[in-house]
């Protein structure tokens, strides 16, 4: 059985999480330092994520917090170019670093568009592009785990710039490993659906939130730890043969037709 699950280990291995302060993005850090991996913690400013780095590293894990615009790609090569001066070439991916600008659409100024647009997709694309560049320039296989949404494959009122963004995602995933593959660089996406994070703790008190969980056939919202194995399945040799797929993790969500 040991040697069955050592394949989800990752020790040893450089994985970069953007949008690591909070949510889904700190949550992984701690997965990833957890199952052994160098962490680089990403974030705009580096003071949102010197804490977590300071947890992970006192936890007995190893970390390093670095300053990242997704959406700038000379940012993007300086902190790599950081990160591998101290820790080596980035081999797993996180493209995590996202945001939400609710509008109708008739409501939607060219600047909301563009803000989601720019972050959550061109960013994913940005940052992909650049590590796997070193990866292919230092004969290294990697995996690349781009977080989409299951708006990506349903919709909602408000939301139009963040869903066609996260559907972007996927598609992108999807070409990206068609392109790498010969590289050994493996490129998948996770489509979570509603989880208890902070940002929407408050929200799920509400009865909109709670008329919405009722339309989700599990009748609940996930909670962080249900993303941890669909997380290490996609960034360890447990997945060697998986590329360009999409995982949905949602207690069935997209299924339902209320």
């Amino acid at each position: 059985m040991s040697e069955l699950l050592s394949s989800f280990d990752i020790p040893g291995r450089v994985a970069l999480v953007t949008g690591a302060s909070s949510g889904f993005g700190r949550h992984f850090a701690d997965v990833l330092a957890q199952a052994g991996a160098k962490v680089v913690l990403a974030a705009r400013r580096t003071e949102l994520v010197e804490a977590a780095r300071d947890e992970i590293i006192a936890d007995g894990g190893q970390a390093m917090a670095v300053s990242m615009n997704v959406t700038d790609s000379a940012s993007i090569a300086s902190a790599l170019d950081t990160v591998e001066a101290e820790f080596g070439v980035v081999t797993i991916v996180i493209n995590n670093a996202g945001i939400t600008i609710p509008r109708l659409l008739l409501d939607l100024s060219d600047e909301d568009w563009q803000g989601v647009v720019n972050t959550n997709l061109n960013g994913v694309a940005y940052v992909t592009r650049e590590t796997a560049r070193r990866m292919v320039a230092a004969d290294v296989g990697g995996s690349v785990v781009n977080i989409a949404s299951i708006l990506a494959v349903r919709v909602q009122h408000l939301l139009s710039n963040y869903a066609a963004a996260k559907a972007g995602v996927v598609q992108f995933t999807k070409t990206a490993a068609l392109e790498l593959a010969t590289h050994n660089i493996r490129v998948n996406a996770l489509c979570p659906g509603y989880f208890a994070t902070e940002m929407i703790r408050e929200w799920l008190k509400t009865d909109e939130a709670k008329a919405m969980v009722e339309r989700i056939p599990q009748r609940r919202v996930g909670e962080l730890e249900e993303m941890n194995g669909p997380l290490l399945l996609l960034v360890s040799d447990a997945s060697s043969h998986m590329t360009g797929a999409e995982l949905v993790i949602d207690g069935g969500h997209v299924l339902s037709d209320l």
